[in-house]
């Protein structure tokens, strides 16, 4: 049997740019896994399966030379707590068994909410629930790597934002909001310095780690616009890109966190406010360095494409 690259949790927005990435550059033996996985290109073989029923797991890794595990679930603490643990746990194993290399997609929830730059080494430090969490599945995964169970690398994203089915607070809050014509809404601070990482780039560079071999064995920090611009800044970019004088309101962090006792959406939310209060630098210059040719969209580029080229 042809070995495969599989993608667990297929039909997000990074599993889905994945998999076309993929196919043009490395292979077209591409197996996308979900519970209702659909074809990305024409090729794809498709495979339902339940990550949370590790038998289901492991046939969906069987014969795989590369799993990326990329799924994403509702902003749901108790969701994330009963589910995620046990579909790293699954997939660990699953990988262990067929030889499988894996590609972990993950955030950077677990990391402190402070100005301090973020590189991939900082101490993880959650400040709530889900950030525990992905505290957890990043050294449940570290663990297994060290006990030589699996060879595998971790690719960490800062904030979203993007095209398609990108969800973020910055996607909804401002862009979704400037491309519909209404105000848009910024948390808590609009002059503090934002990362944030246009999905496409993710799923690219998730690809190129994926099929370079000597990226396994340590975390990666995905490659962002070095240039972090406040919410103001990145407004007025919007502004220039559309022609239009575009106002916005800022949504102090005690109206948030109060809206949070009433509102269980934005109850999920309040756990990562902090992170607005002060810059917000996330470092890639490792994977720069390591990649220097990689091409990164900038913002002005991003926010071109959202708002007057169709990027939705």
């Amino acid at each position: 049997m042809t070995p495969v690259q599989t993608i667990l949790g297929a039909n997000g927005p990074i599993g889905e740019e994945l998999a076309r990435e993929l196919h043009r550059r490395f292979t077209h033996d591409i197996r996308l896994v979900g519970r209702k996985p659909a074809k990305v290109n024409d090729g794809d073989e498709l495979v339902v399966a339940d990550l949370t029923d590790p038998e289901a797991t492991e046939r969906a890794v069987a014969s795989s030379e590369i799993a990326y595990l990329t799924v994403g679930l509702p902003m749901d603490s108790a969701l994330w707590e009963q589910k995620f643990p046990v579909m790293m746990r699954n997939v660990i194993d699953a990988c262990a068994t067929h030889g499988t290399k894996l590609v972990f997609f993950d955030n950077t929830y677990m990391y402190p909410g402070t100005p301090t730059p973020q590189t991939e080494s900082i101490a993880f430090a959650p400040n709530g629930r889900k950030g525990r969490v992905r505290a957890r599945l990043a050294t449940m995964l570290l663990d297994a790597m060290a006990e030589g169970r699996l060879e595998a690398l971790i690719c960490r994203a800062p904030e979203f934002y993007g095209p398609g089915k990108t969800k973020s607070l910055t996607n909804s809050l401002v862009f979704d909001r400037i491309e519909a014509g209404k105000i848009p809404l910024v948390p808590v601070s609009a002059r503090t310095r934002r990362s944030l990482i246009w999905t496409p780039d993710a799923s690219r560079a998730m690809a190129l780690l994926g099929n370079t071999p000597d990226a396994y064995g340590q975390t990666w920090h995905l490659p962002i616009d070095p240039d972090r611009m406040t919410y103001a800044q990145l407004i007025h970019i919007a502004g220039e890109v559309t022609g239009r004088r575009i106002r916005y309101v800022v949504l102090p962090e005690l109206l948030l966190t109060l809206g949070g006792r009433v509102n269980a959406q934005l109850r999920e939310v309040t756990e990562l406010l902090p992170r607005y209060r002060g810059d917000n630098v996330f470092d890639a210059s490792a994977f720069t360095a390591r990649f220097p040719d990689f091409p990164v969209t900038t913002y002005r580029e991003g926010i071109t494409e959202l708002l007057t080229r169709g990027g939705r």
